[in-house]
């Protein structure tokens, strides 16, 4: 697969309106947070300031409430998994490489140990041809 705009980079694609929750902080806090923002997805840093995962609302509903567990009580640092990123400067290509290999539909970007953004599919529609769009959603959808 090859980028329609061979010189873009991860940090064109991303938006960088990125608010992380903190580590200590509870998924119902969690869930407040990605209605108000409407988005489906957080950030997950500690006191550090760094990248520590990302959460969705998939991951409150499914491995917190349907699981028995009360998303009062449950921190987003417990459900801090697999953590995936790609460096502001990456190219679209290892951009688009990176959420092929995880099956993830959004990316943390990272310059000087910090998030500075996010790649969803959102920000890929926006940026890529219809085709490279296509391959790219057969490819992260596709069993």
């Amino acid at each position: 697969m090859t980028s329609g705009h061979p010189h873009e980079t991860a940090r064109d694609l991303m938006n960088p309106g990125v608010e992380c929750i903190a580590a200590h902080e509870t998924l119902d806090r969690a869930a407040q947070m990605m209605r108000d923002m409407k988005v489906g997805a957080l950030p997950i840093c500690g006191d550090d300031d760094r990248l520590k995962g990302i959460i969705t609302d998939r991951d409150i509903v499914v491995k917190c409430v349907a699981e028995g567990h009360d998303p009062s009580k449950v921190t987003a640092a417990q459900m801090a998994t697999g953590l995936v990123w790609v460096a502001a400067d990456a190219t679209v290509e290892e951009a688009l490489t990176r959420m092929e290999e995880n099956q993830i539909r959004r990316l943390p970007v990272i310059d000087n140990h910090r998030i500075i953004g996010m790649i969803s599919e959102a920000d890929l529609a926006k940026h890529l041809p219809d085709d490279q769009l296509a391959e790219f959603m057969h490819r992260i959808y596709a069993p």
